[in-house]
């Protein structure tokens, strides 16, 4: 599917993060910051609760991207190259000009900094403006107001609530909340992210 978004795949920089396409090098530093559990409430299981767990969602991770259903991004501070989270493209569905940003998680002490807002303009920009997106999406856990607040924030539209939408770990269910962002809108969610930027 990628191979219809030849470009995808690509460092993206800002100057508060650069995002680089995820690779095994960054397996190490992105352990050392996922260990806070608050990341990953609502993306079950804990996936920074052991280098075994965490080693399985890199495996994931680039299993997704070398199969191309799944774009992963290294999340790094800009000044000091240190990673300080992750995000993807996924639900690739170049045919219509449509894609996901999501699996997006940012170490504790970098919320509220910027670097969330600065991720999703580099990739929101990315999607629209150099690969022709018509549709942008995002979705998290219905019960997470933190995420929710984020996306609307940006903003994006809020689309209706998915029931029983995923299966998660344990065999629990979750009800999916999904926004998103059109190629029409961009221009005026383009000046918002950088109001909220300063610039």
């Amino acid at each position: 599917m990628t191979d219809q978004f030849p470009n995808t795949s690509r460092r993206l920089e800002g100057s508060i993060v650069v995002l680089e396409p995820l690779s095994p090098r960054h397996e190490e530093a992105l352990f050392e910051v996922a260990r806070d559990e608050r990341i990953w409430r609502w993306m079950p299981p804990n996936s920074g609760e052991s280098r075994e767990t965490f080693h399985a969602w890199m495996e994931l991770a680039l299993e997704e991207k070398k199969a191309g259903v799944r774009v992963p991004f290294a999340t790094l501070d800009s000044e000091s190259g240190k990673p300080i989270g992750s995000t993807s493209y996924l639900a690739l569905r170049p045919e219509h000009l449509s894609m996901e940003i999501g699996w997006t998680w940012i170490s504790p002490p970098y919320w509220k900094t910027g670097a969330n807002v600065e991720a999703k303009l580099l990739m929101l920009g990315h999607a629209f403006e150099t690969l022709g997106c018509r549709r942008v999406e995002l979705k998290t856990d219905f019960r997470n107001e933190r995420s929710r607040k984020a996306m609307e924030s940006i903003p994006a539209k809020f689309e209706g609530v998915l029931r029983n939408h995923m299966v998660v770990h344990g065999g629990g269910r979750r009800d999916s909340a999904y926004y998103s962002v059109t190629d029409g809108e961009w221009p005026d969610v383009k000046a918002n992210l950088l109001r909220r930027l300063g610039r």
